[in-house]
């Protein structure tokens, strides 16, 4: 994978690994607008502590906003200072946060799998489609899973060899980690080393590291401060909104109609799983395989508890997302590239890609026929967003994809390379058609109207509100915050085109898709 030996070839290895990765994920950053409801979300609060100077506490359209805490706002706002409003900076601290996350896993891996591995882990990672999304969004998550990744890893390093720097490292990556999402930090170092010391029978190692002062020192100074000034300035309601609402009640029940308690919903993570690893979903059965025969191998076995925690955990949970599941995926690209160098089967390694890759040229024509179809019916907003698909893609999606399509299937003849060749090979080609072809077009499918009738908002007098509709990048784009209500006389109003009230007089401003903007007369 590099040449080179020693220390110099790792780190030569790392880097070109990271410019690959760069490569990938930076420049795209900036091709589509911001999805609604959370990178809007996110976005708009970030512009209005901008606008406040209030780097503290954090508000949604005026309102505080409990649902997460300060860091990623702190980091989006410094990434906005720098570059300017717009999808680019707001996207930024999210991207390196992936790179970090890369990164750490590769650094974990040389000393542990050897270099090949190692990299491959690390591209593994950055190729998948979980982390190919999470580090393209301006939200929380992927800036929490670089942190747990550096906190888990150091937490096993502490473990191997006893060394007391490492676990006080751990402790700083979980206090940012607290900061960055909430306990949940503290709750996958805790739940998973105890899981890990049960196993070995090291109950003095863990409760030397659980109870480590200088460890909880740190977490104190750094995490604490935050969480004492909200206490102080909001009270109960921050107790209520943050603590309360959106981390006891999101596992205690359902919140905002994510999951269950329905049996069903307990396969819901089993069933995610293969399409968060793709293009490498074929590895899975060689992984279980691979940490079934060396579950006696300490590494193997942390690994293993690390994602079975967090795979239980959050299936137990009333309330189930799709990114929950990366707080435990780290471990499977670990396990997973231990076996793509080792695959002979083309299968595994290198067909799935190819075969995304032959379907993409075709995904607008097929959604766009879907919209056109009475099973669309039940979903008039979404058919109506769905009827621009092709219209959306550009003749340059056709050209992208359909040249990756090409060189997919080439590859595939390649039978002279080895698996893991054809492997990386097939998953470069997927990365950069999903990254600047399909985002992009799925982006302006999603997003386009509401970006637009922002800035034609942006233009016209009178204050706007979001009426029956949850579109926070509206915000974003026309630069004020815009209320969650009815409009009044006079006012402009964003909904959508299935819940405009007949009764109510208004003049249609604007509509595409199935986003209208209105003025009440």
């Amino acid at each position: 994978m590099s040449t080179g030996t020693g220390t110099a070839g790792n780190t030569r290895a790392l880097a070109l690994l990271l410019l690959a990765c760069a490569l990938l994920l930076l420049p795209s950053l900036a091709l589509y607008p911001l999805f609604d409801v959370d990178e809007g979300a996110f976005s708009e609060a970030t512009r209005e502590m901008l606008r406040s100077g209030d780097w503290l506490s954090t508000t949604l359209n005026g309102l505080p906003r409990y649902d997460k805490p300060i860091l990623i706002y702190w980091l989006q706002a410094a990434s906005v200072g720098l570059l300017g409003l717009n999808e680019f900076a707001l996207r930024l601290p999210s991207a390196l946060a992936g790179l970090a996350w890369v990164w750490a896993i590769a650094a974990f891996a040389i000393p542990r799998l050897g270099r090949r591995s190692a990299v491959l882990a690390g591209w593994i990672a950055a190729s998948s489609l979980g982390v190919l999304v999470i580090a393209r969004s301006a939200t929380a998550d992927a800036l929490l899973n670089a942190l747990l990744a550096a906190m888990m890893f150091d937490l096993w390093r502490h473990f191997d060899g006893g060394d007391r720097r490492p676990l006080r490292r751990a402790y700083v990556w979980m206090a940012l980690g607290v900061l960055a999402k909430g306990p949940i930090a503290v709750l996958i170092a805790g739940g998973v080393g105890l899981l890990f010391c049960a196993a070995s029978r090291r109950w003095r190692d863990g409760w030397r590291a659980a109870t480590d002062p200088w460890g909880w020192l740190l977490l104190v100074l750094i995490a604490l401060p935050w969480y004492a000034a909200q206490l102080a300035i909001h009270g109960r309601d921050f107790v209520d909104g943050f603590l309360v609402r959106h981390n006891l009640d999101r596992f205690t029940g359902t919140l905002e109609g994510h999951g269950g308690r329905h049996w069903y919903n307990r396969l819901y993570y089993l069933v995610l799983l293969p399409g968060l690893l793709l293009p490498w979903s074929g590895l899975l059965p060689a992984v279980v395989r691979d940490a079934v025969r060396e579950r006696t191998d300490p590494l193997t076995g942390y690994l293993v508890l690390w994602f079975g925690f967090v795979f239980v955990f959050f299936s137990l949970s009333g309330t189930q997302l799709p990114h929950y599941l990366l707080y435990g995926m780290t471990p499977v690209f670990l396990l997973a590239a231990r076996q793509v160098a080792a695959s002979g089967g083309l299968l595994n390694v290198a067909l799935a890609p190819c075969l995304l890759l032959v379907v993409l040229p075709g995904v607008p024509a097929l959604v766009q026929a879907w919209s056109e179809r009475r099973s669309a019916a039940p979903l008039p907003f979404y058919a109506a967003q769905a009827r621009r698909a092709l219209e959306a893609a550009a003749p340059a999606y056709y050209t992208l994809t359909v040249a990756c399509a090409v060189a997919g299937l080439v590859l595939l003849g390649l039978r002279r390379w080895e698996a893991w060749r054809r492997g990386v090979a097939a998953s470069v080609l997927l990365g950069i058609a999903l990254a600047y072809g399909f985002t992009p077009w799925l982006g302006e499918v999603l997003n386009g109207p509401q970006r637009r009738a922002a800035a034609l908002a942006a233009g016209l007098p009178g204050s706007a509100v979001q009426w029956d509709f949850a579109a926070p990048s509206f915000s974003v784009y026309r630069g004020q915050e815009t209320p969650v209500r009815a409009p009044a006389p006079g006012e402009l109003a964003i909904t959508r085109a299935d819940r405009l009230d007949p009764a109510m007089p208004l003049d249609i401003l604007f509509q595409e898709g199935g986003v209208v903007l209105v003025r009440r007369r």
